[in-house]
């Protein structure tokens, strides 16, 4: 998490070692914000992640140590040197179409980061995020659509877009409130101050926080337990608890029951049964 790249490093990093997907932004000198490319392939290796059996836990990391994400990188979008672009004509005197016309933010929204923050949450897999330095702007949205959050001591967390005279995207504002409640969220958009970790892991947006040089040994040691675990349970109880969020009682209730049904198909809950009952100690296959 916090060796900084060689030159002929691609810009994002990813391997499966015992068991787990590890993924890295590796632009430390562009503060890791997220090209297209890399948004694309993300999305493309929490997919796989999800179908693939020996793939049973995430890390979405980044390289150096001062910045997580900070975002997108505006200057990888097509249509972005010109915010509106001035009509002109074509040859035959006709109207030339703006190179973002009415509509085109929000196509690039729906898309663009709005998948990939979906492409986190569905993933059926656990996610880690390891938070090494400063996250801004989609990057927030991107650390806390994780299931879990580790970061260093030293990270901070800034809603950076009021600052910019934008509103928060990548779906932070159906993330944010449901972490932290309306009126905190509104607090940390409105202003965009800089939010230190230790305060964050107070307001529950992080789930651990670390001195800098453990965080990759942490992280690590959550990944390969979650990777030793019972996979299936743990995909279920994601869907589960991300589904309450917006479900009444009664519908709550009653996809938890239908879900206990389900899990109770596969072998990992018979061996957790089987290993009660005989007083040993289970052995998760992942299926």
């Amino acid at each position: 998490m916090s060796t900084t790249p060689e030159a002929t490093e691609p810009e994002l990093l990813h391997r499966v070692e015992n068991g787990v997907l590890w993924i890295t932004l590796n632009r430390p000198k562009a503060s890791n914000a997220i090209t297209w490319d890399q948004r694309e392939t993300i999305i493309t290796l929490l997919g796989e992640a999800s179908a693939n059996e020996s793939v049973r836990a995430v890390v979405l990391g980044a390289a150096g140590e001062k910045h997580f994400c900070t975002g997108m990188d505006l200057r990888s979008s097509p249509g972005t040197k010109s915010l509106l672009a001035a009509a002109e004509e074509t040859d035959d005197g006709t109207p030339k179409p703006p190179a973002r016309p009415t509509g085109y933010a929000s196509r690039m929204m729906k898309t663009g980061v709005l998948r990939l923050t979906t492409a986190i949450l569905d993933c059926e897999k656990p996610v880690i995020a390891a938070v090494n330095g400063t996250t801004a702007g989609y990057g927030m949205a991107l650390a806390l659509a994780c299931d879990l959050v580790v970061a260093a001591d030293t990270a901070k967390f800034i809603q950076i877009f009021t600052r910019r005279g934008l509103i928060p995207d990548g779906g932070t504002a159906y993330i944010l409130p449901r972490l932290i409640g309306p009126q905190k969220a509104k607090e940390l958009m409105f202003f965009a101050d800089d939010l230190p970790a230790d305060e964050a892991l107070r307001l529950g947006l992080v789930n651990k926080i670390v001195a800098g040089d453990e965080l990759q040994a942490t992280v690590k040691e959550w990944a390969e337990r979650l990777a030793n675990g019972p996979t299936r349970a743990y995909a279920i109880t994601k869907r589960l608890v991300n589904r309450s969020l917006d479900s009444d009682r009664a519908t709550a209730f009653g996809e938890e029951a239908d879900s206990v049904e389900l899990n109770m198909t596969t072998r990992d809950a018979n061996e957790g049964v089987a290993s009660l009952m005989e007083r040993r100690k289970p052995e998760y296959y992942g299926w």
